[in-house]
């Protein structure tokens, strides 16, 4: 079954960057993100609440500031899924082939 939310988390870019940046340094905060990304410390935040709804990664308190770091364990759940969508989507192709291949070879006759 597939989990909405979490490839909503997931479907923007400026997400994924951050699941990169944060996997890469094993973690960080709003501030040490929007030091690497082209948008405001403001909007990293939202964008981590986000990814923190959808259990992509977790915070913890680190002074004034809070401490993100990503789930791996629910990434590899996004993972599997898509390794299921292609899989399904894999077949469904190959039944549109095989009809073509029919279609064309009673046009062939």
């Amino acid at each position: 079954m597939i989990d909405d939310e979490l490839w909503s988390a997931i479907g923007d870019p400026t997400r994924r960057r951050m699941l990169d940046l944060l996997l890469a340094d094993g973690g960080g905060t709003s501030t040490s993100l929007s030091d690497q990304l082209p948008v405001t410390r403001q909007a990293v935040a939202k964008h981590l609440a986000v990814l923190e709804r959808a259990g992509l990664v977790h915070s913890t308190a680190s002074g004034r500031e809070r401490r993100y770091t990503v789930d791996e364990s629910q990434l590899a759940r996004a993972i599997n899924q898509l390794t299921d969508v292609t899989g399904a989507w894999d077949r469904r192709l190959q039944r549109i082939k095989r009809i073509a291949e029919a279609i064309q070879k009673t046009r062939d006759n």
